[in-house]
């Protein structure tokens, strides 16, 4: 990780990587088999198969979790969310990342644990890494939540108090046009190939 925090640090996704891949993957093979023999897939199905590919798309492969100088941002499903660091009051990394900034949670797949973790509740076990060695979620846990404190002790705040609060009103959030649009067409044509 770079020292200089200037520019914006993604994290590389943790959850539904593979299970995304494999549904797009299987998504554009019946379409394609549907553009090239029109006769062999029903229109109603090959579009109900390219709204499953893109909405498998949008919620498994397009969410990121990265860092900016002053801020966490969370690309969703439908939104770009920019949370200010210091106004960040509760993180927490299970199935899922979840964060409060005021009386609001913003919770983003693209960072998680497996269940077998969560239940266990990250507890080594004899065949656990080696000391010394941190697994990716943690390590960009750490990362986060340092940077949460580094941008409250710079800000001169301190957790949950009313300064903090403050800064929650400096949430910004952003439609994601590319799935939104992406998701229009293709609910559009599945409406016309089921009406015709």
């Amino acid at each position: 990780m770079p020292e200089d925090f200037d520019d914006e640090i993604r994290f590389r996704p943790t959850s539904g990587r593979i299970l995304g891949s494999v549904a797009v993957m299987g998504c554009a093979v019946v379409l394609v088999i549907a553009v090239a023999d029109p006769g062999a897939v029903p229109a109603p199905l090959a579009a109900a198969v390219g709204l499953f590919g893109v909405l498998a798309w949008a919620s498994m492969l397009w969410p990121l979790v990265s860092l900016t100088a002053d801020h966490l941002v969370l690309r969703t499903m439908v939104e770009h969310q920019r949370l200010p660091l210091a106004a960040i009051e509760e993180l927490a990394v299970r199935q899922v990342l979840a964060v409060r900034v005021g009386d609001k949670r913003y919770v983003s797949s693209a960072l998680g644990r497996p269940l077998r973790k969560t239940i266990r509740g990250g507890k080594p076990k004899d065949d656990a890494a080696p000391a010394g060695e941190v697994d990716y979620v943690d390590h960009v846990e750490q990362q986060i939540r340092a940077r949460m404190e580094q941008a409250r002790a710079t800000a001169g705040i301190g957790l949950l108090s009313d300064e903090q609060l403050v800064l929650a009103a400096g949430v910004r959030r952003e439609p994601a046009w590319l799935p939104i649009g992406l998701m229009t067409v293709a609910v559009l044509a599945l409406a016309v190939t089921i009406l015709a």
